[in-house]
């Protein structure tokens, strides 16, 4: 990555006239300075400093402004206001059927969009049997894009996309409507570009993606930048924030901007990994066995310093905690043995449908798998206000050596919808020890066993 920015915006705003009737438009131009027109902001003084080479995650609600924001990147919209810089090559997948003709076939779009995106017609001949080839739609190429499926122009759109060897690569949201094959292809493809310094903006409502895929997340709302810094932590106030009911969002949008304005929008590599894994940073004193045999421990300052709890709803999550069979509390495990994961749930409301879970995630946010206490159709009916529930959850470790996190949440009906009661994210942080000789790799442990055999060549 470069320090030098690839995109600056500065107070970039973009507002929209509506008019209620046809004529008030008409009027307002025969009569000047007699507004007929409610202003919407779509955008409103966006300030973002997006370096070289730097992968960012745009998120929010439907009609926060994502799109508006990349389209104005783009250059396929104009700002009412401000300031834009983009140094650079820019290929951009926006809304599905953006940039293409319906009438012309896939091969005349091909030429048609690489023309828009500063390709010469030698270039693009050049790359043409590539961008089939991605594809993949076969003898559709030659027909008019108007006969096409979602999926196969989402293919199209997207092979020209990457092949036209951008500096800057914008995808919003299009490669959902792609089969799972086709965007592990797309994905596989970016992370290739990530390689090669390209910047990528991504917008995607999958948290796991922003997860794997960011270096960095903003959080738009209502047209402004409400929260921008590494992808766990935006993603988990995100949630917290869709999920709050609706008369507290507003008071919750103030302090992410609070965090975010005091907060560095970028930072180097190890200070990111020393605000997530603070105990990466400096030797912790641990509780440790008395003999030299391996044994589960415990660190009474490995402690997740990005706790997001949200708003309650009628219950609170307490004291999460890891504890070995046994009772011993644990945060430093041990690869293959069994632990107990427990929270308290205390109810200050009564309850209804009611379901505890818990989910473990990397130390990048990505979630790695989880757990109910009931079914939907085996909820607790009904749990009465002041009642304490303990919750306990018992897992195999299965994980290699690594810094994870644990969720919890509680679940119930509130007038007929399914909402979370209260969530409690990055409630816990553990460890899984290290060991000599050890021959499994990645994250998880699968017990798989190497037969290696030599015989003799057959000439």
């Amino acid at each position: 990555m470069s320090n030098e920015p690839a995109i600056t915006l500065s107070q970039i705003s973009k507002v929209y006239k509506r008019y209620h009737r046809p004529v008030d438009r008409l009027r307002e131009v025969l009569l000047p300075g007699t507004p007929r027109a409610e202003e919407f902001w779509a955008l409103r003084g966006i300030n973002l400093e997006i370096l070289q080479g730097d992968t960012v995650g745009i998120i929010g609600r439907n009609g926060s402004g994502k799109s508006t924001l990349l389209q104005i990147i783009a250059g396929t919209l104009q700002a009412t206001s401000g300031q834009l810089q983009v140094r650079g090559r820019v290929s951009a997948l926006l809304e599905l059927g953006s940039g293409f003709n319906p009438e012309f076939t896939g091969r005349q779009n091909t030429f048609f969009n690489g023309r828009i995106l500063g390709l010469s017609q030698a270039e693009i001949a050049d790359k043409f049997d590539d961008i089939a080839a991605f594809a993949d739609i076969g003898s559709f190429m030659d027909q008019p894009v108007r006969t096409y499926s979602s999926g196969m122009f989402v293919r199209l759109a997207f092979a020209v996309a990457i092949n036209a060897e951008p500096d800057i690569l914008i995808v919003d949201e299009a490669l959902s409507v792609g089969d799972e094959a086709f965007q592990r292809k797309c994905f596989a493809r970016i992370y290739e570009m990530q390689t090669q310094g390209v910047t990528v903006l991504f917008v995607s409502h999958s948290a796991s993606s922003i997860v794997e895929l960011c270096d960095h997340a903003v959080l738009i709302d209502a047209g402004e930048v409400v929260l921008k810094g590494l992808p766990k932590t935006v993603i988990a106030n995100y949630q917290k924030f869709i999920y709050a009911p609706a008369d507290q969002r507003d008071e919750l949008r103030r302090t992410f901007q609070t965090q975010s304005e005091k907060a560095a929008a970028l930072s180097s590599e190890h200070a990111t990994e020393a605000a997530i894994d603070p105990a990466a940073s400096s030797p912790r004193p641990i509780v440790a066995a008395s003999d030299d045999s391996p044994r589960s421990l415990y660190d009474p300052y490995l402690l997740p310093q990005h706790s997001v709890q949200y708003q309650s709803r009628g219950a609170r999550i307490k004291n999460p905690e890891i504890r070995t069979v046994d009772g011993q509390p644990a945060n430093l495990l041990l690869r293959n043995e069994t632990y107990i994961y427990s929270y308290k749930a205390y109810f200050v409301d009564a309850a209804w449908q009611v379901q505890f879970g818990m989910m473990l995630k990397t130390l990048t946010g990505f979630e790695l798998g989880g757990a109910v206490s009931h079914g939907m159709r085996q909820r607790l009916d009904q749990v009465a206000a002041g009642s304490l529930v303990d919750v306990e959850f018992e897992f195999s470790c299965s994980l290699l050596p690594g810094t994870y996190f644990l969720n919890a949440g509680v679940r119930g009906d509130i007038n007929g919808e399914d909402v979370y009661l209260d969530r409690a994210i990055d409630a816990v942080m553990f460890k899984v020890q290290p060991e000599v000789g050890l021959k499994a790799t990645g994250t998880v442990d699968f017990q798989a066993v190497a037969r290696v055999v030599t015989t003799s060549a057959v000439v």
